[in-house]
């Protein structure tokens, strides 16, 4: 099954690195990563995991991370979407 996920982080250096390994641990593999920093000090990560497990499996561990203020399960048209409009807007200075 292919899931999509939308995290919200704090700027820390170790978060994404937490992400990761919290992925890999729960036997998804990530086949898209977009990650975009965020003005107000935070950092937006939109991804793609595979898996034949069930999804609640690794969202509620992400969620558990202290770093990740939100994780959100998002349709493959809402992903499509947000990549979409992200990839239209000019990158900041």
């Amino acid at each position: 099954m292919i899931y999509n996920l939308a995290l919200t982080l704090a700027q820390q250096p170790e978060v994404l690195e937490r992400v990761l390994r919290v992925t890999r641990h729960r036997g998804f593999k990530i086949t898209t990563l977009d990650m975009k920093l965020a003005d107000n000090g935070t950092t937006l990560v939109d991804m793609v995991v595979e898996s034949e497990r069930a999804l609640e499996l690794l969202s509620h561990q992400l969620s558990k991370l202290i770093d990740v203020t939100e994780c959100k399960v998002l349709s493959a048209e809402q992903l499509s979407t947000k990549l979409s409009t992200t990839l239209l807007q000019p990158a900041s200075a």
